[in-house]
């Protein structure tokens, strides 16, 4: 019954218009609308000629990815770029350049094609809000934030690309030799995790539900959250029914099998992904394909968002996940729920 329900909502949100995405008329202000700091950059979004006037500067330039009325986007100005320290530290080796995932401006991207702010974001994948890229001296990704970091692990990435340390190692191996010795203690587990040894290539020959595997560490405040109050509330824990969900250890030597076979240290899958953020939610379908993943701090309505996107299967005709959360919220109001971000 469940999967007919998904199937019929899922269906029902391909009926339902975008939600409105154009420019505001001039003299008008979104109510969403945040300040953003004064020291960011005022660009022409000429990103060729941004990456040139940073590097002679000597600096890098970061782009900001933002949407009005996105709490994570609000909490990014407030927790981290209101920070005196943060908020130096970015001055002193950043360009910050905001980009409106749905503006109509146009830019010239670094190949010298011009575009509109919102087909840039999506060329490059920008699924959700804030979304930050730090680009090197030839205009090269050298580190991506999908989402928001709190401010002491924001730090270490600007630490990371300010310092050039692409050139070492990956960012997962940098935040991870930062962080060493800091996490004790053991994970909290949850009735509904599979048991250890984890033999996930072995769970995907024996399930259909979709895998989610949980990246976590102790000693995170992100993690005691998401134990402390997400994964109590009945709405959620009725979502995570859906799936089959494994707990890793992201500092653990402990050996697993991935859902591709493999045998490997848990800390050696975490890295060969690319996570650096605790907790990290990777999901896989029945075949043992990564299918999506949030790598950053989320609200419960946006937790519970991406489960619906991934068992019902919505991320195969709808690609970008930010519009499936406004399909979503909408179809919440329709029906009487009141839809509240912040909650």
């Amino acid at each position: 019954m469940r999967i007919s329900m998904a199937v019929i909502l899922l269906l029902f949100s391909q009926l339902l218009p975008a939600a409105t995405e154009g420019e505001l008329s001039t003299g008008l202000v979104n109510p969403g609308y945040h300040e953003k700091p004064a020291w960011f950059k005022e660009s022409f979004l000429d990103l060729r000629e941004d990456v040139k006037e940073a590097a002679a500067g000597n600096k890098r330039v970061m782009l900001y990815f933002y949407q009005d009325g996105c709490p994570y986007c609000a909490r990014l100005l407030k927790d981290n770029f209101g920070n005196p320290e943060i908020a130096e530290k970015t001055r002193r080796h950043f360009d910050v350049i905001a980009i409106n995932l749905w503006g109509d401006r146009e830019v010239t991207d670094l190949q010298g094609k011009i575009t509109t702010e919102k087909r840039f974001a999506e060329s490059l994948k920008v699924q959700y809000t804030p979304t930050l890229l730090f680009l090197d001296e030839q205009g090269k990704v050298v580190a991506r934030l999908n989402g928001y970091y709190e401010p002491d692990k924001f730090s270490i990435v600007l630490d990371y690309v300010a310092g050039k340390h692409e050139s070492e190692m990956k960012l997962s191996a940098y935040y991870r030799q930062r962080l060493a010795g800091k996490a004790q203690g053991r994970l909290n587990s949850e009735p509904f995790f599979l048991p250890h040894p984890l033999k996930l290539a072995d769970n995907r020959r024996q399930s259909w539900r979709p895998l989610l595997v949980l990246f976590e560490q102790s000693d995170c405040k992100s993690y005691d959250q998401l134990h402390g109050d997400s994964f109590k509330r009945e709405s959620l824990l009725l979502a995570l029914s859906a799936f089959d969900i494994a707990q890793v250890d992201m500092n653990s030597r402990e050996k697993l099998q991935t859902p591709d076979g493999r045998l490997l240290p848990a800390q050696d899958w975490a890295e060969a992904l690319g996570l650096q953020y605790a907790p990290s939610m990777v999901y896989f379908d029945a075949e043992g394909r990564e299918v999506f993943r949030s790598e950053a701090w989320l609200k419960t309505f946006h937790l519970h968002a991406v489960l619906d996107y991934v068992a019902t299967g919505a991320y195969l005709h709808q690609t970008n996940f930010q519009r499936f959360v406004q399909h979503r919220a909408d179809i919440l109001r329709e029906k009487g729920f009141e839809v509240d971000l912040m909650r």
